[in-house]
């Protein structure tokens, strides 16, 4: 059930060991599912519990998990040494893990610990911090893996570029159905089925939909509601394939346009194809957003654009696609050739009550930036 061969996984493993001995670690402590799916192939949505994959600077692998999750290791991962904690009323798995640590011979020894990690609630960093004391030192390690999953394989990209196929097989049925009258859930229901019905997974993150006043927060929320004759109806959403991510954003109109977001639309476009022009190798994640701002502003929507204008993309799990680095003002992160970027540019015009926004992935090639979505950037007016 391995979706990588053996032999590229044993390298990412060669490339953390490689980060770990510059850091003088001995070992890293992984709690993002994310660096665990990538280092192994473990796929779990286990990751709500206590689980801690041991990765030594000698390449020796062990995951602390629980019996509901044994098999699901077994299976899905490369992993051969699976150490179970028992659920019970005084259980304490930061203990267990100390215990297994110290049976590796890893007392007095200097340990990575990614500290970034859903998972890794308070409650349990006070747990695992607690059992760690006087045994081991310990640092925070979290962009460790973080770093070597920015830059995708061949493998990888494969599995992004079918990602962004059943992204745009699902914008193709939001603007077939997104007319005066439609059911926002029915738009929802259209554009998930296109892209399991393409063999895709769920998205790490919950489509954002919404129409009307609702147009004018970019989050998802509960309470649908109808598309109406004179109409906007934001869209942020994305295709899934094997935990990596293509996303999209649109916003499609019906009735009558009103003038003003014409114009927003004008601008959108020519911020992202800036921003798409900009991203090549060499320049930095705060540069392409320094470009996001100048064009918004320039032509008048200073003032109604965000903070930040995109996010890298890879495999992800909930609760969110949004990776890590993100496109926002003085990020130092320098853009390199297999980097997979989501690029949107946002206009949210409160008092007017206008919302506009577009937005899609690209790739970053040796030479510069390639778009991954076969869907026009034209404004759609139903």
């Amino acid at each position: 059930m391995l979706h990588f061969t053996r032999e590229e996984f044993l390298a990412r493993q060669r490339n953390a060991i490689a980060a770990m001995q510059a850091r003088n670690l001995d070992g890293l402590l992984i709690f993002r599912q994310e660096s665990m799916y990538y280092l192994t192939g473990y796929d779990t949505m286990g990751f709500s519990q206590f689980q801690c994959l041991y990765m030594g600077a000698d390449g020796r692998l062990m995951l602390l998990t629980r019996s509901a999750d044994l098999r699901q290791a077994r299976l899905t991962s490369t992993i051969e040494d699976i150490r179970v904690w028992v659920d019970r009323a005084d259980s304490n798995p930061g203990l267990d893990l100390r215990s297994v640590l110290e049976e590796i011979g890893l007392s007095g020894r200097r340990l990575g610990v990614e500290l970034d990690a859903y998972s890794l609630t308070g409650q349990r960093w006070d747990m695992v911090r607690s059992a760690l004391e006087g045994f081991c030192s310990h640092e925070d390690a979290s962009g460790l893996v973080n770093r070597l999953r920015l830059v995708k394989s061949a493998a990888e990209l494969a599995y992004v570029r079918r990602a962004a196929e059943l992204g745009d097989d699902a914008l193709e049925e939001a603007n077939r159905l997104a007319v005066p009258g439609a059911s926002e859930q029915d738009v929802l229901a259209a554009m998930h089925s296109a892209i399991f019905r393409g063999g895709g997974d769920y998205p790490a993150s919950r489509f954002i939909i919404g129409a009307g006043e609702s147009a004018m927060m970019v989050r998802n929320f509960t309470g649908y509601g109808t598309l109406g004759d004179n109409d906007q109806l934001q869209l942020e959403f994305g295709g899934a394939f094997r935990h990596y991510h293509s996303c999209l954003m649109r916003t499609v109109l019906t009735g009558r346009p009103n003038p003003q977001q014409v114009s927003m639309h004008s601008a959108c476009v020519e911020a992202l194809q800036a921003c798409q022009e900009a991203a090549r190798p060499g320049v930095t994640f705060g540069e392409v957003f320094d470009v996001h701002a100048r064009v918004l502003d320039a032509a008048g929507f200073g003032e109604h654009r965000l903070n930040a204008c995109g996010y890298s993309l890879g495999a992800l799990y909930p609760p969110t696609w949004m990776d890590w680095p993100m496109l926002y003002a003085d990020n130092p992160i320098v853009i390199q050739p297999n980097m997979v970027i989501f690029m949107h540019m946002i206009l949210l015009d409160s008092q007017r009550g206008l919302a506009m926004s577009l937005g899609e992935t690209s790739l970053i090639t040796e030479t510069g930036c390639e778009r991954l979505s076969r869907m026009s950037l034209d404004l759609v007016v139903n």
